[in-house]
């Protein structure tokens, strides 16, 4: 059976809505499923009741860390979707059909060197870096880490709380101390959070200032996640900057990837 050898079913075991439209899934891990922080799996359901429907896959980055048992996404649901409306309608117990490969290459072997790792999200595009850190490897490799979220609203920041005061299981705590975080919020003034899209923020310097930190080729590690627009604005941005794209063949400062 196909289902037993490329993906198989697991069960949702937590759901927690953000928003009414966004959400985080929680559920059973396959055996087989290997992974690197930063990757994504394809998550799917039956097109319908059907015996041999189709299956409906949309990839999904995993928020858990490479060592948990439990599988975690994080989604929104878009109104003329195919699967994510049908996602926000699981519940604890329901089935949920994951694939056994992971892709994608946000993962910090990309990168040679480096004292600071920035992580810049939009929206749900924080779903890999949460993986990082949630993975004692991103801890010990660098000096300073730096968490940018950007979202339209306030209530849109999800995982604030874990990262305004972050502690996991697998991370020393005398670590923690390195994690630098500030929020961004696109659409309203919002006390204590940045005001502006990202590159915005970044061409002004007003980023850097709210960081205490300079970015700089030779010492700085970027990873950029989030909409379409975002990473061609950031990917221009960077370049123009002399941030390098890294490949496998030559590794560079800069890692992008579309969520």
């Amino acid at each position: 059976m196909q289902a037993q050898t490329k993906y198989s079913p697991q069960t949702v075991t937590g759901m927690h809505f953000w928003t009414p439209t966004i959400f985080s899934i929680k559920t059973t891990r396959p055996p087989g499923l290997q992974f690197t922080a930063g990757q994504f799996v394809r998550v799917g359901l039956p097109e319908d009741d059907s015996e041999g429907a189709e299956m409906i896959w949309r990839p999904f980055s995993l928020v858990n860390s490479p060592a948990e048992d439990t599988l975690e996404f994080y989604a929104i649901t878009i109104p003329e979707g195919k699967l994510t409306p049908r996602l926000a309608q699981l519940k604890v117990g329901d089935t949920l059909f994951v694939d056994h490969t992971a892709y994608g290459f946000l993962t910090l072997d990309r990168f040679t060197g480096g004292e600071d790792l920035w992580l810049l999200a939009t929206g749900t595009g924080l779903a890999p870096f949460m993986s990082i850190l949630r993975d004692p490897a991103v801890w010990h490799r660098f000096k300073r880490l730096f968490v940018v979220h950007s979202v339209r609203w306030e209530h849109d920041l999800a995982y604030y709380d874990e990262l305004k005061h972050f502690s996991h299981p697998d991370v020393d705590p005398s670590l923690v101390e390195k994690l630098h975080f500030a929020v961004s919020v696109t659409r309203e003034q919002t006390p204590g959070a940045l005001h502006g899209r990202l590159t915005s923020l970044l061409a002004s310097g007003e980023l850097e200032k709210a960081m205490g930190a300079t970015l700089d080729p030779s010492t700085s590690r970027i990873m950029v996640c989030g909409n379409p627009d975002m990473i061609k604005a950031s990917r221009a941005w960077f370049t123009d900057k002399g941030y390098a794209v890294s490949r496998t063949a030559m590794p560079g400062p800069l890692v992008l990837e579309k969520q």
